[in-house]
This record gives structure tokens, sequence and C-alpha cells, in this order.
């Protein structure tokens, strides 16, 4: 029986790649970099399957050329970079890797708030580049206090969720804002369920945790930045249209906002000419959300299991286009 082919578009943790290259037939893209999207289009010509990150640029043009292309596992929480519709349509189940990255990423979330509420970057720099001439004084790298301030959660999701139950040990006012109200959220920590301007207006501390979706496409723009506090940080570790990024600069350069965190970007890798980088009141952390050796692990591990799953003719577990099943009916046992 032939092994379906299967196209990996990186190196990932040895956990899921084994158990990929034990069933199938495989080939990774071999470089740190992601791979060109024609090396991508060149190689789903032959696979059954394609292994996929989300820089990887997955639409019609891929579809077109790979005609036993059957399933895309992504691994990532996210999908924005796949066609999802189109895929449907043509028959091409999509998965991806919820759940294992959420107590990751709110770390990571902590952290961010943390460091631009104390200064920790601009700290760390004064230190490196000698400017610590004085060893105390009382006006030295002044921050805000975390403990006890407001924060206010746009996305109480699974991570805005984890976010929430950490603020609660820090004794703070919990707001949220979401499509879908969650009475277990408010039970649970005391969160307040507000409009997205109240948040925007009471919060000390703002950090996102919603889809990149035409809804939430710079849903912080111009518009809603004046609404925030001048005192007040925001932390986005979402995605990085969600605010509009020309609009942040000017109101953190303008010193109408005290400061952001951003692991996301608009453009990702960053450009070294993007402004943001001439600012201090900015920590930026290049999208490490999940980088955690037994996040990453976990999540190759469970995009194995979605590729095993439909091969042996299983639904996968974490199948994200369910109606995919109608144009194209599970495959009897592959493997």
């Amino acid at each position: 029986m032939r092994k379906p082919k299967v196209y990996v578009t990186r190196e990932i943790p040895e956990r899921g790649l084994k158990k990929i290259i034990e069933r199938f037939d495989v080939e990774v893209w071999p470089e740190y970099g992601p791979p060109p999207k024609q090396i991508i289009i060149e190689k789903a010509r032959n696979a059954d399957a394609l292994v996929t990150l989300l820089t990887d640029k997955i639409d019609a043009e891929v579809f077109n050329a790979a005609p036993r292309l059957k399933i895309i596992a992504q691994m990532a929480v996210g999908y924005d970079n796949i066609d999802i519709e189109e895929a449907t349509k043509r028959g091409i189940y999509v998965t991806n890797t919820p759940g294992v990255l959420t107590e990751t990423t709110a770390d990571l979330t902590w952290a961010l708030l943390m460091a631009i509420a104390r200064r920790i970057a601009e700290a760390d720099r004064y230190v490196r580049e000698g400017k610590w001439k004085v060893a105390w004084h009382p006006m030295m790298l002044l921050g805000r206090d975390v403990y006890g301030a407001t924060l206010g959660i746009i996305g109480a999701g699974r991570i805005g969720s984890a976010v929430a139950r950490r603020a609660k040990g820090f004794n703070m006012r919990i707001l949220y804002h979401d499509i879908v109200r969650r009475p277990d959220l408010e039970k649970e920590v005391g969160a307040e369920y507000v409009d997205l301007d109240t948040l925007l207006k009471e919060s000390d501390f703002i950090t996102i945790h919603v889809p990149l979706t035409k809804e939430t496409y710079h849903m912080l723009n111009a518009e809603k930045l004046r609404l925030v506090k001048k005192t007040a940080y925001i932390v986005n570790t979402s995605r990085g249209a969600v605010i509009d990024e020309k609009a942040l600069y000017e109101a953190l350069k303008e010193g109408r906002i005290a400061g952001a965190a951003l692991d996301v970007f608009e453009k990702e890798p960053i450009s070294m000419d993007n402004p943001l980088l001439k600012l201090d009141n900015v920590v930026l952390t290049p999208h490490i959300g999940s980088a955690s050796y037994e996040t990453r692990s976990k999540m190759a591990e469970m995009t194995a299991d979605n590729l095993i799953a439909f091969f042996e003719g299983r639904v996968p577990p974490n199948l994200v286009n369910p109606e995919v099943m109608k144009v194209r009916p599970l495959p009897v046992k592959d493997i």
C-alpha cells in the first residue's frame, strides 16, 4: 500500500515529527525560514497532506496545483493564513492545535504585562548601556503597580480566561468584553462584562485575545485608542492586525498611552524601520506566545494525531471545517 505523501513546511519538534515519519512518506523543508510560496505550490503538487504554520499562505493558488491534497494539518491555534472556505469547497480538511497553548500564552501575556508596567526591558538596557551611575534614586525608572489595578480583557476565550485567573491573584478588578457573555468567568474570578468603550476608558491594563477576522481587523483604531487612559498599557498576544499599528505608534509617541507590549505585529517579522523600535515605552517579542519546549512538543504531537486520524478514516480531533465531510467523506483507512 502506498504511504500518503506529506509535505512539512518547517522542522517541528521531534515528538510530533517522529509520529508522522513512522506512518507517512515525508519531506520536510530544511531551512530555518519559511519556504517561498512557489516551493509550497511545487511540493503540494504530489502531496496528500500538508503540515503548515501561520507563515504559510495557503489559498486557491496552492489548491489549484494540488489535485491530491486531502488535508492541511496546521500547527497553530489560528488559521487565518488558510482560505478555509476555498478548502472546504474543494473537500480539503483543515485541522489546528487548540487548547494546548492556552496556559503558555497566558504566561507570556502576564510576563509582558509585568515587563511593561515595571519597565523591565528598559531597565535592562539602562544597566547594559552603562547608564546606571547612581546606586539608587527615588525617581529612577518608576513604573506602575499591577496589584489592585484594573485589567481589561478583550476576548474571554481560553487564553483570555486564563489571563483573568492570573489577575485574580493580583487582586485586580477584571473587566472583559466578548461577543459572548461568560457567566462562568464572572462567577469564577468576579469579572465584569462591559462594552468595548467602557473597557478602554476604565482599564489600567488592556490585553487582547481575539482571533483575526473581518470584524476584529483594526479593532483598536485611532478612534478607539483615544478612549484609553494616558496611564494605561496595552498588551497584544493575539494577532498584530487587531491593532492599527500606525495609530498605536502615534498614541505612544505623543504620550496618549503609557506603553505597549507586543508579541505580534501587522507584518512579521517586524521591519527594522518600524517606528515602534525607536520607542522606549514598548516591549517587543518575536511571536513567542506558545514558545515553551513542552507546549511546542504537544502542538507537534496534536498535528500528527490529526493527520493520523484522518488517514485512518476517523474524524480528526481538531477539525476546523466539519462541513467538509459533506463534500469529501472520510477515507477508507489508508495507513
